[in-house]
C-alpha cells in the first residue's frame, strides 16, 4: 500500500512536468486561502460517452512543512515538527443534460517524521498525517477519495449529492494543509435570484483534514473511547462524547443542516444570514452586514457580525445523566467560571473596518466579543471570528473573550516592486477570562504571511508563514501555563 501511495505522488509529479509544455496558463489557480479557482471547465456535451471522454483532470503537487517551538515545554506541550509531501488529482466530467460529476483523490506522505509516540505533540502540522493511523498502524501516510459527487445544474442552481466541499459560514474546506475538510450529503447552491446566493445543505458525515474516513459531525471519541477516530477537530466540544450520548439516552450519530443567504440588492451593501444546526444538540443563527463607502481612491468597508447560539436540549440531558452530570459549556469539559455550565446558550458579536486602496494595500481594524455564557461550538472548520479577529492557529471564541486585531495587506506585485509577491501582517490582542482555567492565558499574537507566485513558472507558488504568540501565564487561585510559542510554516504548490 505504501508503494502505491508513493507511486501516485510520483505519477502526479511526472504529469506536472508534462503539463508545463501543454499550457501557459494553469487550469486552476489558488486564492489566498488556498481554495481552488477553476479557470477551465469541461464543456456541455450531447451524449453519455462524451460526458466522460470530454472531462478534464486537474493536478496539484504540494509540500507543507511545520516547526513549532514552545517557550516552555511541559509533559503535554513538546516542541514538534511535521512535513507533508503529496497532492491531489481531480476529475470533472463534462455536462450532459444538466448532469455531471467530480472525483478528487488526495494523498499526503510523511517519509520524514517524529517518533510514533510523539505524534500526540504535533500542533499545526497534525494535518499532514492521520494521528489515528499512526497510533493504530504506524502509517504516517494518508490517501483518500475526499470528493466524489454527482451534480445536476438547472440554470444557475446546482444540486450535489455525495462527498464534496461545502463552503458556508461554519463549514469550510480550510484547505491550507494537504487534504481539505469535506462532507457527505446533499447540497444546493442557487444564484437564480438577482444579486442573491442561496445555499442549503443536509450533511450526514464529515471528513476532517487529517482523517481518511468520514465520521460523525459532532461526536467526540468512538465506541471504544478512541479520541482520534471520530470528530477530533481542535474546536470540538469534548463533553459531546460517544459515551456521554449513550449515557444520556441520545443518538451517537448526527446530521448537520445549513441554510444561508447572501444578498447584494442594495448598492454597496452586502447582507448575509446563516442558520446551522445539529438537531437536538446545538444550533446557531448569524447575521452579517458590510457597507462599502467609496472615498476617492479608497474604499472604506465597515462590517458587523452577530451570532446567537442555542442549546437544543443536550445541556439538560447531559446534566441528568444518572452516573453523574456532564457539563457542556466549556469546549474542554471544564466548569469553573461558567455562569451555567449545563447550557450551550451563548452569543458572539464582531465588528471591523476595512480600508482598501485601489492599488496595492488593505488595512483592517477588528474586534470580537464572546458572551460570558458558553463557548461557541464550531468543529466544521469555519471559524466564528474568521475575517474579523482570528489569527493563524488561534481559537478565540471561548466564553467571555475579547479580541482586538489590526491587519495589513500589501501587494508588491501591484505596486510594481516585486513581481508575484504579496504579504500580510496581523497583530491580535486576545483577552481571555482570567477566572476560567479551561481556556488559555491572555496572549499577543503576531502573524506574518508572504506568498510568491513564480511568474516564469506558471502554476508554482511558495508561501512562508510565521506566528509568534507571547502569553501572560497565571498563578494563584486560577493557574494558567505559559502559552507562548513561535511557529514557522513553509509551503509549495504547483497546479496543472
Amino acid at each position: 500500500m505504501k508503494v502505491i501511495k508513493l507511486s501516485m505522488a510520483a505519477l502526479m509529479a511526472v504529469s506536472a512536468g508534462i503539463s508545463l509544455h501543454a499550457a501557459d496558463k494553469p487550469q486552476v489557480t489558488l486564492k489566498a486561502n488556498r481554495t481552488l479557482v477553476f479557470n477551465k471547465v469541461p464543456p456541455k456535451v450531447d451524449s453519455l460517452k462524451d460526458m466522460l471522454t470530454e472531462g478534464m483532470f486537474y493536478g496539484r503537487i504540494r509540500i507543507n512543512t511545520f516547526k513549532w517551538d514552545w517557550k516552555t515545554e511541559t509533559s503535554k506541550s513538546q516542541d514538534n515538527w511535521a512535513a507533508g509531501f503529496g497532492g491531489s488529482l481531480l476529475y470533472k466530467s463534462a455536462e450532459f443534460k444538466g448532469f455531471s460529476g467530480m472525483a478528487g483523490l488526495y494523498t499526503s506522505q510523511s517519509p520524514w517524521h517524529m517518533n510514533n509516540d510523539d505524534v500526540k505533540y504535533i500542533k499545526a502540522g497534525k494535518d499532514t498525517t492521520s494521528r489515528y493511523g499512526v497510533d493504530t498502524t504506524g502509517d504516517w501516510g494518508m490517501t483518500v477519495l475526499a470528493q466524489a459527487y454527482l451534480q445536476y445544474r438547472l440554470n444557475k442552481t446546482k444540486v450535489r449529492v455525495g462527498r464534496q466541499i461545502f463552503e458556508s459560514f461554519l463549514t469550510k474546506s480550510n484547505d491550507t494543509k494537504m487534504i481539505p475538510n469535506t462532507f457527505e450529503g446533499f447540497t444546493v447552491v442557487s444564484k437564480d435570484l438577482p444579486k442573491t446566493t442561496l445555499k442549503a445543505a443536509y450533511i450526514t458525515r464529515q471528513k476532517l483534514r487529517d482523517h481518511t474516513r468520514f465520521h460523525d459531525v459532532i461526536t467526540f471519541k468512538d465506541v471504544d473511547g478512541t479520541k482520534w477516530a471520530n470528530n477530533d477537530d481542535s474546536a470540538i466540544n469534548k463533553s459531546l462524547t460517544y459515551q456521554n450520548f449513550v449515557a444520556a439516552g441520545m443518538d451517537t450519530e448526527h446530521d448537520l443542516i445549513v441554510l444561508e443567504a447572501i444578498n447584494k440588492s442594495v448598492k454597496n451593501l452586502k447582507l448575509k444570514a446563516n442558520y446551522t444546526t445539529v438537531p437536538d444538540i446545538v444550533s446557531s443563527a448569524t447575521v452579517e452586514a458590510y457597507y462599502t463607502i467609496p472615498a476617492g481612491g479608497l474604499k472604506i468597508i465597515p462590517g458587523v457580525r452577530y451570532m446567537k447560539q442555542f442549546d437544543e436540549g443536550v445541556g439538560d440531558k447531559f446534566a441528568a445523566i444518572s452516573t453523574g452530570a456532564v457539563s457542556v459549556a466549556n469546549l474542554k469539559g471544564k466548569t469553573t467560571g461558567y455562569t451555567n455550565p449545563n447550557s450551550l446558550d451563548s452569543w458572539l458579536f464582531a465588528a471591523k473596518v476595512d480600508i482598501k486602496s485601489n492599488q496595492a494595500w488593505k488595512f483592517r481594524l477588528g474586534y470580537s466579543k464572546i458572551a460570558d455564557k458558553a463557548d461557541i461550538v464550531a468543529p466544521w472548520r469555519g471559524f466564528p471570528t474568521g475575517g474579523f479577529t482570528r489569527a493563524m492557529a488561534q481559537y478565540n471564541w471561548y466564553a467571555n473573550t475579547k479580541t482586538y486585531m489590526i491587519r495589513g495587506d500589501y501587494s508588491f506585485d501591484k505596486a510594481g516592486l516585486v513581481p508575484g509577491l504579496t504579504a500580510m501582517f496581523r497583530y491580535a490582542i486576545q483577552d481571555f477570562d482570567d477566572n476560567k482555567p479551561g481556556v488559555q492565558a491572555d496572549t499577543h499574537v503576531i502573524h506574518l504571511d508572504a506568498i510568491q507566485k513564480i511568474k516564469s513558472f506558471p502554476g508554482l507558488e511558495a508561501r512562508v508563514r510565521i506566528g509568534i504568540a507571547s502569553g501572560d501565564p497565571q498563578t494563584g487561585a486560577v493557574t494558567k501555563a505559559d502559552p507562548s510559542y513561535k511557529e514557522y510554516r513553509f509551503e509549495l504548490n504547483y497546479l496543472f
